[in-house]
């Protein structure tokens, strides 16, 4: 089961999200798309929530608000975490993520530790969290299904991509050529570069 929250502060709205349990994080952790920011509560145990950025947009690009419902939202879902003050949410790109097989379920670690960022949560914010919780949606998704159709649309994408940039190319490398015989062209019709009858090479005189 996968659970899904609206951060409706700004417009386009984002979509988080997050497993049940450390079982259907551990299938969140595997088919997670390059889009998505991980959030959990920092030494602490907390389910895995998931931000979903639109294409293009990076980590440093979140808006404040989202990013502060985002660490509410990983605060409430903390056994430990929802109870304290103070306590701070690490967040960091899914790409990021690393599991190995010694891990236990839903335990991760980072490739790149200068990749994970920090947010502080002073104290949990009731109206943030109410607001959240009234557009919670519960989902049983295919995700492999899912991420293989997100993967398959960005191989097309870079299909025609490639295919738009080859045929630039050809059409450059065609101008290229009209340009240089034009060039060409006006070099023999200097009138220096040619000749008359008048130059004495050739007469109509005839012996």
């Amino acid at each position: 089961m996968v659970f899904y929250f609206t951060s409706a502060v700004v417009n386009p709205h984002y979509t988080i999200y997050m497993g049940r349990d450390k079982y259907e994080n551990e299938d969140l952790i595997k088919y997670g798309w390059p889009e998505d920011i991980w959030f959990h509560v920092d030494k602490l145990s907390s389910a895995h929530v998931y931000l979903r950025l639109p294409k293009g947009q990076t980590i440093d690009e979140i808006p404040p608000e989202v990013l502060i419902d985002c660490a509410q939202l990983v605060k409430n879902n903390s056994i430990q975490g929802c109870k304290m003050n103070n306590i701070k949410v690490v967040y960091t790109p899914w790409a990021n993520l690393k599991k190995t097989g010694g891990m236990d379920v839903g335990q991760i670690g980072f490739f790149r530790q200068k990749e994970v960022k920090i947010v502080a949560v002073e104290k949990k914010v009731n109206e943030i969290v109410n607001r959240l919780e009234k557009t919670k949606a519960e989902s049983l998704p295919d995700l492999a299904a899912e991420k293989e159709a997100r993967d398959q649309e960005e191989r097309n994408e870079k299909k025609t991509q490639l295919q738009d940039q080859k045929k630039q190319e050809k059409e450059e490398q065609k101008r290229k050529k009209e340009m240089d015989e034009l060039k060409c062209y006006t070099s023999l019709m200097k009138s220096e570069n040619m000749t008359t009858n008048e130059d004495g090479n050739d007469s109509d005189d005839f012996m």
